[in-house]
């Protein structure tokens, strides 16, 4: 009976283990999966970014509209959605049709005093010059309406300058080039004459308030012969939209740049040669980078830039990148068929697409220096490129007079592994850089999307606050086990791990609004600390070993202290203006940045690794403290009997057993610090700077995530490169935290036979 009772006891302890292991099993598995889970969401956000541009060809028919076959098209325009399309005739008709099927829609014929001998497209306008010497300035539109809920598009011509065209050259020469530059406040028209000369000539416009209607005034008009200029005749001329420059290649591979002022042409041209002949130009969006595509197949990306070398006032036409399609590098010896001959910029971003006269379409973007696509058009030469406004269709005109209509799908060009990981130069900028500046009020933006500030931040955030908290920490758990008295520590240890409950928020809220404001006026007083510190307690240290025996309170010596602490604070913060006074002419932060060039931010790293620091001692105290404890006492017992001090058997004994534990308990204080969130986002600037200055802010990895996730786009670039920043986060605490594992592992080996 006994047995069996013993039996069944012990089947059911049997069982009740079997149990436990499994549920135990299945919490490690539940959270293994639940890590893998989110690593595998995060990569699929992620790897989109990364896909290369798709291109379809869905349409392709003769041009409509030229049943006779005589007339030649000068430029195409697309609607925003790409579903109709506008061509402008050397005859002076203006066709719109239908892209999908190149059915005519509409057929206006512009009556024109003169024969048009150029044309230039700005976005959806359009200038035409003339015979004459005049222009004549259109723009075309599609007015969207929705008859029986039916999307309806009616093409529109307008005349933003007028329905007359505007006398350019006086002379009346006939226009063999053409650039144009419309602004809500005036326009700029430049060209070449036949007998080669450059024009120019700025507009500006005025609405009256009664009648609305807006009158164009001519402001300026100047000219200046090309024939003593170098590099002869004109080849492609270019217009800034702040009319400042007027960039002229020619065809001896000279690039000439006219600055222009507001009493004409400032000076001679700057010249700039090239090895090969520049066939095409063409600005990027916002007008700040030039295009140039030249015979030898390459694409060059030069942009106005500070001289630095000579020090001049003013910017130089400097070189930027080049694009070499998708072969690694054009021949040096230039083929016929390796010329560009159109470019064309999207209208909401930095990408552009460039054909050869070998028919080849390359889609190209400026900042991530990437090659998406390339297409063939069957070995005919194109002769137009178009883009819709939402850069998802692409119009091509080739010289056997056929229309290709391609459909792209390119959402993410943006980025690379340049634009995430190395400098880039961006324009605006005098040279390469790091930079994180996601989003800007106007298309013209250029997204700059590096994680490197972030990287750099976060472990900027992570190391002063660790320079804080590992030594109070560590020094304070050695203390609380092996020195302090059992029924102090029964209320210290408690004390201090109840502080990790504290709110991350709170924290920051008071080191933004109270600590960072103290720390800035009492600058002098807080480095003061530093030196008032360790004399102060040396000094304590010294009257202490002169207490007799009897009087002493062993193991009550950090209580003893709290007042001292609390004096030496005072007397620092109270020597703080005395010191500035002395030392730093009244003020230390202005001293600072007008003798030493270091500059000071109110909410910066040293607030930051105060008040984190702060936060994070709690952990690594618990667990150092918990695993000193832990020792096993006949090892501190041993030490003792053969005559080692109390300090020697902590550092020789005690120390080397709980250093596995120590270095976990440092490793997750600072997973805990690179993870932090409220108190880098509250109590620093949070400024994207690459600066190890401990008086300067930053931005990291979690707090950007948590400031520009709700304002970004669902699945657009932005969004996309913050899953990937939190990724990388995901990431970093997997390695440290793989790290700190393995040497633990390796630290518990090493010292197990103590």
């Amino acid at each position: 009976m006994n047995d069996r009772l013993h039996q069944l006891k012990y089947t059911r302890r049997a069982l009740k283990d079997r149990l436990a292991r499994y549920a135990v099993s299945a919490g490690g598995i539940s959270v293994i999966f639940a890590i893998l889970l989110i690593f595998f969401y995060l990569l699929q956000v992620v790897v989109p970014m990364f896909e290369s541009a798709q291109v379809e060809e869905v349409a392709r028919y003769t041009v409509p509209g030229d049943d006779a076959g005589r007339d030649r098209t000068l430029i195409t325009g697309l609607e925003e959605r790409g579903s109709m399309a506008v061509r402008f005739t050397d005859q002076g008709e203006v066709i719109f049709f239908e892209t999908a099927t190149g059915k005519v829609v509409l057929t206006e014929i512009l009556q024109l005093p003169a024969k048009i001998t150029s044309a230039s497209q700005n976005l959806d306008r359009v200038a035409l010059g003339l015979s004459n010497g005049s222009v004549l300035v259109l723009r075309y539109t599609f007015e969207l309406s929705y008859p029986d809920n039916v999307r309806t598009l009616s093409p529109l011509l307008e005349y933003p300058l007028g329905d007359t065209p505007l006398v350019l050259d006086e002379a009346s020469s006939p226009l063999t080039h053409i650039a144009l530059q419309l602004g809500s406040e005036g326009a700029g028209l430049a060209g070449v004459t036949q007998d080669n000369r450059l024009v120019f000539a700025r507009y500006s416009q005025e609405e009256s308030f009664i009648s609305e209607e807006v009158t164009t005034e001519l402001q300026a008009r100047y000219e200046q012969s090309l024939i003593q200029q170098p590099g002869g005749p004109a080849v492609s001329i270019v217009l800034t939209p702040d009319l400042a420059h007027l960039y002229v290649s020619t065809e001896q591979r000279i690039l000439n740049d006219y600055l222009l002022g507001s009493d004409g042409f400032t000076g001679n041209p700057v010249g700039y040669e090239f090895e090969h002949k520049i066939s095409s130009l063409k600005l990027l969006l916002g007008g700040t980078s030039l295009l140039l595509g030249l015979e030898n197949g390459e694409v060059q990306q030069w942009m106005p830039v500070n001289d630095k070398k000579t020090r001049l006032s003013g910017k130089v036409l400097t070189f930027i990148r080049t694009f070499h399609g998708l072969a690694s590098k054009p021949a040096m010896e230039p083929e016929a068929d390796q010329l560009v001959n159109v470019i064309s910029s999207e209208q909401r971003r930095k990408g552009f697409a460039v054909a050869d006269m070998a028919g080849r379409v390359t889609l190209y973007y400026s900042t991530s220096h990437r090659t998406l696509a390339q297409l063939n058009t069957a070995n005919t030469t194109i002769t137009q490129l178009t883009w819709s406004a939402r850069a998802d269709h692409l119009l091509a005109l080739d010289n056997a007079q056929q229309l290709h209509v391609y459909q792209v799908r390119n959402e993410y060009p943006e980025v690379s592994w340049d634009v995430l990981w190395e400098k880039v130069w961006y324009e605006g900028y005098d040279e390469p850089d790091y930079i994180w500046q996601s989003s800007a009020s106007t298309n013209e933006f250029e997204p700059k999307l590096s994680l490197i500030p972030l990287s750099f931040g976060t472990i900027k955030a992570a190391f002063y606050a660790m320079i804080f908290a590992v030594p109070i920490a560590i020094m304070g758990a050695i203390f609380t086990a092996q020195f302090m008295s059992p029924r102090m520590r029964t209320t210290v240890k408690p004390s201090i791990e109840i502080m990790e409950a504290l709110p991350t928020v709170i924290l920051g809220f008071l080191a933004g609004l109270w600590l960072a404001p103290f720390v800035e006026t009492h600058l002098a007083g807080v480095f003061t600390l530093l030196i008032i510190f360790p004399a102060g307690f040396i000094f304590c240290a010294w009257v202490w070993e002169r207490v007799p025996g009897r009087s002493k309170y062993e193991g009550w010596e950090a209580a003893l202290l709290v007042p001292v602490v609390l004096f030496l604070i005072w007397l620092s913060m109270k020597l703080s203006l005395p010191i500035e006074q002395l030392l730093f002419d009244g003020d230390m932060r202005v001293y600072m940045s007008n003798e030493w060039g270091i500059s000071y931010d109110q909410r910066n790293s040293l607030v930051v690794g105060l008040i984190m620091g702060f936060a994070i001692i709690p952990t690594i105290f618990s667990i150092a403290e918990d695993a000193l404890f832990s020792v096993p006492q006949h090892l501190v017992r041993g030490s003792l009997a053969l005559g080692a001090t109390r300090w020697q058997t902590m550092m020789n004994v005690v120390l080397p057993a709980a250093s596995p534990a120590i270095f976990s308990a440092i490793m997750m204080g600072f997973g805990r610090a690179v993870g932090e969130t409220m108190i880098v986002l509250m109590a620093t600037g949070n400024t994207p700077l690459m600066d190890m200055s401990i008086f300067q802010g930053m931005r990291t990895l979690a707090a950007n995530i948590a400031v520009e996730v709700p304002e970004a786009e669902v699945a657009s670039t932005h969004y996309r490169v913050l899953f990937l920043a939190a990724l990388i986060l995901f990431l970093f605490t997997f390695f440290f935290n793989t790290i700190a594992e393995v040497i633990r592992h390796r630290l518990r080996k090493r010292y197990s036979g103590l």
